[in-house]
């Protein structure tokens, strides 16, 4: 075959092959270059705003799945794998979380409590342990208790066997149930679910636990 002929085939080739991988080269829709995202604060947290791709999760982050999808969220912001980037997201209503965000707000309607956070309200799941995504509750709320970090904000944990997210949030949640049963104490109910008298000791008695507990099962904790 003549060198001229398979100079031709292979600029086919390589054309035909730029064209297949066109699509999944090309930037993400709303991925911004450089720069941070221009976002919003809410009680002087900052979230990216919603649509916006980027490479990589934050580094404390948890799966969720609904349905068939699997969904990351973190620090108060949800996740849905784009290719290889994700993007930033409203949560289905529905999807279920072991943990409330790291910093939300407690809402009261019809004396039922709401957890605000980025713009999502999440409540008790009816049917088992945890929290779910919910639509907004209708009026106005009768009491706002004031804005509050939850347990995965006062301390840092890193697993030292390599579990991966599923198992973290897993273990995260087991040794919670069982620090609040050991103290009564529960970081996501308002004032720890204690009397005042009782919180800063019920408070480190809880985290105590907590320790000994995610110490037992592989993590290092700070």
């Amino acid at each position: 075959m003549k060198r001229s002929t398979l100079c031709s085939f292979a600029a086919l080739a390589v054309a035909a092959a730029m064209l297949w991988a066109g699509p999944a080269a090309a930037d993400p829709p709303n991925h911004r270059h450089g720069g941070a995202p221009s976002g919003h604060y809410q009680y002087d947290r900052y979230y990216p705003p919603r649509g916006y791709v980027t490479h990589q999760l934050p580094r404390y982050h948890h799966a969720a799945h609904y349905g068939h999808d699997r969904y990351y969220y973190g620090g108060g912001v949800w996740y849905r794998p784009y290719g290889p980037y994700f993007t930033v997201i409203a949560p289905p209503i529905g999807i279920g979380v072991t943990f409330l965000p790291d910093f939300y707000t407690t809402l009261w309607f019809g004396g039922v409590p709401y957890y605000y956070a980025n713009s999502v309200y999440y409540a008790r799941r009816v049917d088992g342990p945890g929290y779910v995504v919910t639509e907004p509750p209708g009026g106005d709320p009768e009491r706002i208790e004031p804005p509050e970090s939850a347990a995965s904000e006062d301390f840092f944990v890193y697993p030292r066997e390599g579990q991966d997210a599923d198992v973290q949030a897993r273990d995260r949640y087991e040794c919670h149930r069982w620090a609040v049963e050991q103290t009564g104490f529960d970081p996501s109910q308002p004032e720890g679910g204690v009397s005042a008298s009782d919180n800063a000791v019920r408070r480190n008695e809880y985290f105590r636990a907590i320790t000994a507990c995610l110490d037992a099962r592989g993590y290092t904790v700070r």
